[in-house]
């Protein structure tokens, strides 16, 4: 009873710093966010003055939109919810791209980014959740980044006992003995309070080990306190090679849809803010844009231009999901393209927007280039 006692009293400890954690990365963000909107509505601003205010509040905006990725991700894996979708990784490829995005920020700290692949000729590809293993390198190569002030970053790969083993070494604080086992628990992060806690919830390491395990990995680490780290983890290769071997001959067809001359796309959605940015993103396109803010209002203009050329669904709207309608829509045309885009964005959430008819589906906040990407995809 005292053993169950104690270990009741430190999870409370733990989710009690946990949550005043989340509240200082949430509201940070936030601070730069707000505070320097309201200075951007000076009109007497400088323009280099006004420029890196906006820096400020991008980058605010990302690290606030990092923290509610970190829970929705841990949410996910807490309640069983996120499923394993096999497809051939790249292996050389996908490091590469890792090492082209991180090579900048450790520049801007003042040291190298290194980069080491050793595979064997005939190891090209792996089968594996290629989301999963993109989330498992960037939080460890963000990590290593964070952490080091000097020195360099190295990350890479090589082949061990059939497994293909990826590791991220940096010469940054290390990791203590005592902590090594600690730090892939979920809030430990939280509950730090020396030097070592630069921001962060501490899911970033829970979350890569869940993923790990997921795809029936193994990960493990070699540190000594000043001396830097070294994260290992290990994927299995013989099934990825019999993957590989099966769906090679898989391809998508794209979608296809005859377009007028002139787009005719209606937006769906119900937030003022929301189909204003989306109005503004679609502004370079030679398009007519329709407006409902409601499931009945988007049912009675589809009605009314059977002539549109894409639809922008959000999935949450009062009078009528984006889901119940599309659903209807599919019934009277099955040729329109519809694009969900909602801030849901648990499992399942894409399964069933494409299940109710529509063509594809993304996330707010939603990124011009990849909305345009899709709109030409699918209008092709």
């Amino acid at each position: 009873m005292i053993e169950a006692k104690n270990k009741a009293e430190e999870s409370d400890r733990l989710k009690s710093a946990f949550l005043a954690n989340v509240s200082h990365e949430i509201r940070t963000p936030m601070n730069g966010i707000l505070g320097f909107t309201q200075l951007l509505q000076n009109r007497n601003l400088e323009q280099k003055d006004r420029q890196q205010y906006l820096e400020i509040i991008e980058k605010s905006g990302n690290r606030l939109l990092e923290t509610v990725n970190n829970l929705v991700d841990i949410s996910k894996i807490e309640t069983g919810q996120v499923p394993i979708k096999l497809s051939n990784l790249e292996i050389e490829k996908q490091l590469s791209q890792h090492f082209q995005f991180f090579e900048p920020q450790a520049k801007q700290k003042g040291f190298p980014l290194r980069i080491n692949i050793q595979l064997p000729v005939d190891l090209k590809c792996i089968a594996t959740d290629v989301s999963k293993f993109n989330s498992i390198i960037t939080n460890l190569l963000k990590n290593a980044i964070k952490y080091t002030s000097m020195g360099f970053v190295e990350f890479g790969c090589y082949v061990h006992e059939q497994q293909l083993v990826i590791y991220v070494k940096d010469t940054g604080y290390g990791v203590p003995e005592h902590r090594k086992k600690a730090i892939f628990n979920r809030f430990e992060q939280a509950d730090i309070n020396d030097r070592m806690a630069l921001q962060g919830s501490g899911l970033g390491l829970s979350i890569v080990k869940a993923y790990v395990e997921m795809l029936e990995g193994s990960i493990w680490l070699e540190s000594e306190a000043g001396e830097g780290a070294t994260f290992y983890f290990g994927l299995p290769i013989g099934q990825a090679i019999q993957y590989q071997e099966a769906t090679d001959r898989v391809s998508e067809v794209p979608v296809k849809y005859g377009k007028s001359p002139k787009l005719r796309i209606l937006i769906a959605e119900d937030d003022p803010s929301s189909a204003l940015y989306l109005e503004i993103l679609l502004r370079n396109l030679d398009a007519e844009l329709l407006f409902a803010s409601s499931g009945a209002e988007t049912l009675e203009l589809f009605r009314e231009n059977p002539d549109l050329d894409l639809i922008l669904m959000d999935i949450k709207m009062p009078n009528g999901s984006g889901l119940d309608v599309s659903r209807q829509i599919r019934k009277a045309n099955s040729l329109v393209p519809i694009i969900a885009q909602t801030a849901y964005a648990m499992a399942g959430d894409e399964e069933q927007a494409l299940a109710a008819g529509c063509n594809a589906y993304i996330t707010k906040p939603v990124r011009r280039q990849i909305l345009i990407q899709l709109i030409q995809q699918l209008l092709c």
